[in-house]
């Protein structure tokens, strides 16, 4: 079967390997679309890890890094009764770094790691069922301390978690969603799909600072992982503060925040649960992925794709076998 593998930083390839066999509690799956994890994606082309301080060892696990695929079921390992040969699904959790990724005409998955999901939506819209969960599991820890109905929320950052997380605060009944973003298109995209307001983060008169106007953002979310946007959000929220981005630098929790009784929180456990969740969202029409999916691209053309993820000229790409 052909496979993506990085033999190099930058050196991406499509290779030739044999297919797998399931083993005990597992499926193999006959990969029908995967979308692309931007950040992952980006840093692995650049030589760059995700973690702070972490490394990345060439050549890659063959298929890495994808995991936000659907496809079928292709044949049973041992002991496997919940699914059958046929079966449509999508993972809802990265398998991890270390496993063959999705970036292939066939993958391995554990039959813990997947869901069964419907026959009539578009590949665009279920492929990345794993990135909304993920999106799910930070509204969650807003929704552990209170409501977001009725209250005014901001999204920074609009990329694909920020574009879900604009839908996924109006789902559960913002009153006003304003988000955040330097890119023109992007705000568009985010005004389509559900966003009240779309404001310029770089404009010095965007949505000014003062603690003491009712105006502020009562919830927020940030999805950029930069401080400099963790910051911003910190000034104009009164309530919560979740960080779903990927923090890498220290960021100021001060006075003001402090004895406003802000709460700033970092990013929960994934699970099954904010999984199905997502899916439902999904399945109602709440949560629209395919409007993320900015081309879709065969597998040879893999670093084609990572090039317009680097020039912001695509949210994500989806890439068939």
């Amino acid at each position: 079967m052909k496979a993506i593998q990085y033999q190099a930083a930058g050196q991406p390839e499509v290779v030739e390997v044999p297919r797998p066999t399931p083993g005990k509690g597992q499926v193999l799956l006959k990969v029908e679309c995967v979308a692309t994890c931007p950040q992952w994606d980006m840093h692995l082309m650049r030589g760059e890890s995700m973690a702070p301080g972490g490394v990345i060892d060439y050549p890659t696990p063959v298929g890495h890094p994808g995991h936000e695929a659907v496809g079928y079921v292709e044949s049973l390992g041992e002991g496997v009764e919940e699914f059958d040969v046929g079966d449509r699904v999508a993972l809802w959790q990265d398998q991890g770094a270390n496993r063959d990724g999705c970036y292939a005409e066939y993958v391995i998955a554990d039959t813990g790691n997947l869901l069964r999901v419907p026959v009539n939506l578009d590949t665009e819209a279920i492929a990345s069922l794993e990135l909304a969960m993920c999106i799910q599991v930070s509204f969650d820890q807003i929704l552990n301390i209170g409501p977001i109905e009725g209250k005014r929320f901001g999204v920074s950052g609009l990329g694909p978690a920020g574009l879900l997380a604009v839908q996924l605060a109006k789902a559960y009944g913002a009153s006003e969603v304003v988000a955040f973003d330097p890119v023109e298109s992007r705000r568009e995209l985010a005004l389509s799909l559900g966003a009240d307001r779309v404001l310029d983060p770089t404009d010095p008169d965007c949505f000014p600072y003062d603690r003491f106007k009712p105006e502020r953002l009562a919830l927020a979310v940030d999805c950029t992982g930069l401080g400099v946007s963790v910051a911003f959000l910190l000034k104009r929220t009164r309530d919560v503060v979740a960080l779903f981005g990927v923090l890498r630098e220290e960021v100021g929790f001060g006075f003001f925040q402090w004895c406003g009784g802000l709460h700033l929180i970092g990013y929960g456990n994934q699970n099954r649960f904010a999984a199905e969740r997502a899916l439902e969202h999904i399945k109602n029409g709440a949560l629209k992925l395919s409007p993320l999916v900015s081309k879709t691209l065969p597998l040879a053309e893999y670093s084609k794709g990572v090039e317009l993820l680097e020039r912001k000229e695509a949210i994500k790409i989806c890439f068939t076998p």
